[in-house]
């Protein structure tokens, strides 16, 4: 199943996917080795936790593999900002507390609440999609609270 990334998203993917095989595996294969020369496997934590740890990031680089494999770069310049869609930045209106907020809609992997960014699949960005200017989305929360905001701006 293809998952959609922006080109940053998929840029940080790599980098960490590099940063992993070419720094971090080469510092568990060596944690094991030296584990390893301390005698009885049996009773040593040290390579317990080093193999555990390995595990570990083995499993991180198969992931991140798949995700990049799986990636489908997403061209914002093609973007139609006349609805509510994934990368667009919409600003609302709570129209419970009358206040507004600003939210941009992004990838699984890539949503950062402290930068206002929400991941496409949270109930608030799936009750926005395919909103237009001047609509209302009813949305009900896991919690069975209900929100409602109104669409005031679309951009890039």
């Amino acid at each position: 199943m293809a998952s959609y990334v922006t080109k940053d998203g998929l840029d940080k993917m790599k980098a960490e996917l590099e940063l992993l095989e070419t720094i971090e595996r080469p510092k568990i294969t060596q944690q094991i080795a030296e584990a390893r020369d301390k005698g009885d496997l049996s009773e040593n934590a040290e390579y317990d936790a080093a193999k555990e740890a390995q595990g570990m990031l083995e499993m991180r680089i198969s992931k991140l593999k798949n995700l990049i494999a799986d990636a489908k770069v997403i061209d914002e310049t093609n973007l139609d900002t006349s609805k509510v869609s994934i990368l667009t930045t919409v600003r609302l209106k709570n129209m419970a507390t009358k206040g507004e907020q600003k939210f941009t809609l992004v990838p699984d992997n890539e949503s950062d609440l402290k930068a206002g960014k929400i991941s496409i699949n949270t109930p608030i960005a799936k009750g926005l999609l395919g909103k237009v200017i001047g609509e209302t989305a009813d949305i009900v929360l896991p919690n069975g609270n209900k929100l409602s905001f109104e669409v005031l701006e679309i951009s890039i």
